[in-house]
């Protein structure tokens, strides 16, 4: 199992080097800024994007006990993309200097969709309808309230949103990694250190607790802090949907369901896969870049449909 752990982030790493070096070649007097400025900047923001998404996904289908919860099925990422989204459209970020303004709205929606449906799968091992129910619920409205407050933005605000809300990795310098860094490194480190506790709740809220695992308390923690690290990175990138659904699923086929080896290595596989995803939406289109979360939504869709259809 370890050698299969080693090769899959031997392969992330690789995915990440590509994604650097390849693609339309940079020659003379500016390639080392193409190479430095442009294309290792966003390889990197796209690795803790990709790895951020994909931890919160797998640590969010050990807190609901279902195997459909993340960040985009319960509704994390709309509420996230409702808060980033008010800011944004009714310019709020001028107004408050010196706060991530765009960061602390879009972890009040992320924060506050997730503890709704926290709520309402309450009470035990949730079964699927009542995760997937309660998070189609939540994303329907946060995106008709999305929808509201675009109409209300002014011309300007409406087209930045727009493209914002598609969601993609451009980045001219490291302010991007900068920005991102203070928020998903703390929930990387806080949700891999709660790894035996989640194990425990992911079985059966009640062997956790004959275990000792204050499981309110672990749910409240996974629930805030993985909030936190989608609300940062929608912030900065848009809505990136399903990356928290394909990496855990592809994870758990090469190396089972222990929490111990899953939870890195959905951090070194989703930073791999949105990268790679992001290099093929360069060139999907012709003189054209596809936003890179369209992609990751019309693969997430299908196999999302694929999930469902094989548990029943």
């Amino acid at each position: 199992m370890k050698t299969r752990f080693a090769i899959l982030v031997l392969v992330s790493l690789l995915l990440l080097a590509a994604a650097a070096w390849l693609g339309t070649p940079f020659t003379g007097e500016h390639s080392q800024f193409v190479l430095w400025q442009l294309r290792v900047p966003r390889v990197l923001v796209g690795a803790l994007v990709g790895g951020t998404l994909a931890l919160v996904g797998a640590v969010f289908q050990a807190v609901f006990a279902n195997p459909l919860a993340t960040p985009c099925t319960v509704g994390t990422t709309a509420g996230a993309t409702l808060g980033a989204l008010a800011a944004l459209a009714l310019d709020l970020a001028p107004r408050v200097e010196g706060l991530p303004i765009v960061t602390l709205m879009a972890f009040a929606g992320a924060f506050g969709a997730s503890l709704i449906v926290a709520l309402a799968a309450a009470g035990g091992r949730a079964r699927i309808d009542d995760v997937l129910l309660a998070g189609i619920a939540v994303t329907l409205a946060a995106t008709a309230l999305s929808t509201g407050i675009q109409y209300a933005a002014d011309a300007r605000a409406l087209v930045a949103a727009a493209l914002w809300s598609l969601g993609s990795l451009p980045q001219v310098g490291y302010r991007g990694v900068l920005v991102l860094l203070p928020f998903v490194v703390p929930t990387a480190i806080v949700l891999l250190g709660s790894t035996r506790g989640l194990q425990a709740l992911a079985v059966s809220e009640e062997l956790a607790r004959a275990q000792g695992v204050d499981v309110p308390r672990l749910r409240m923690i996974a629930l805030g802090v993985g909030s936190l690290g989608v609300a940062a990175c929608v912030a900065w990138c848009g809505p990136i949907a399903f990356v928290g659904l394909i990496v855990p699923h592809l994870a758990r086929l090469v190396l089972g369901a222990s929490l111990r080896l899953l939870l890195p290595a959905s951090i070194a596989l989703g930073a791999g896969f949105l990268v790679s995803c992001d290099f093929l939406a360069r060139f999907l289109v012709p003189s054209r870049e596809l936003p890179v979360g369209v992609l990751t939504a019309a693969l997430g869709a299908p196999a999302l449909i694929l999930l469902v259809w094989r548990r029943r």
